[in-house]
């Protein structure tokens, strides 16, 4: 493995790990995700995500506990090698397991990728409707990903990669002001075959920047799958 590489993931799995020590209010959650893919040919695919949410760490308090489960659908349309855009819809249910809105998302995505020797950049860009029981928020996000091999210059079977994501979020809503969100995530993923894909990470959540801050961790697996 990569020496700089390795120290690049140890800096951000340190900075989350002092943040979470540093305040004894961050929560701590556990964040599953299971994703089928399917090309239907190189302009135009469909992802569909399975997702659950729960509670690791709340109020000083160590459990499992359920708080949502969601549903999602993105169609993606490729506009060149480095350009795509996509449309999405999720629905997020919340009140089987606490007393709090479900939450129907309607999401526009813009991507571009691009690469520099062994380094891929991935920039997304996304605006997000967001429906709740009394109320709708508007949300608009920047993320920028690293995404690095391992092993040679590019990721083969059996190999395995740093995923470094960065993004910051802006919410807005008639009933409450304005949001400030930061969120960075380094991750571990391996190519377990040329259709199946398998990422662990940790993600720092800094949410309401400009107003009181408020900090929440999250242990993620991920497994896609394309058929």
């Amino acid at each position: 493995m990569n020496t700089f590489y390795t120290k690049l993931l140890v800096i951000c799995l340190v900075f989350v790990t002092i943040s979470l020590k540093a305040q004894d209010k961050t929560e701590v959650f556990n964040e599953n995700e299971f994703a089928l893919r399917h090309n239907f040919n190189n302009s135009y695919s469909v992802n569909f995500e399975l997702s659950n949410r729960a509670f690791l760490y709340t109020n000083n308090d160590i459990l499992y506990k359920m708080r949502q489960v969601e549903f999602s659908h993105f169609s993606a349309f490729n506009l060149n090698l480095r350009h795509s855009i996509a449309l999405g819809v999720m629905f997020r249910n919340r009140d089987m397991f606490e007393d709090s809105s479900n939450e129907i998302r309607v999401t526009q995505q813009y991507n571009r990728k691009s690469l520099f020797k062994t380094i891929r950049f991935g920039h997304r860009l996304r605006s997000e409707q967001r429906f709740y029981d009394n109320y709708t928020a508007f949300r608009f996000r920047y993320r920028l990903a690293i995404d690095i091999p391992l092993q040679g210059l590019k990721l083969d079977v059996g190999e395995t990669y740093v995923l470094i994501t960065n993004e910051g979020l802006l919410t807005s809503a008639k009933i409450n002001k304005p949001e400030l969100e930061y969120r960075i995530s380094p991750s571990i993923g391996i190519l377990l075959s040329e259709d199946l894909n398998l990422e662990f990470g940790i993600e720092l959540r800094l949410d309401k920047l400009n107003l009181k801050t408020e900090e929440s961790i999250f242990l993620n697996t991920s497994v896609e799958l394309k058929i």
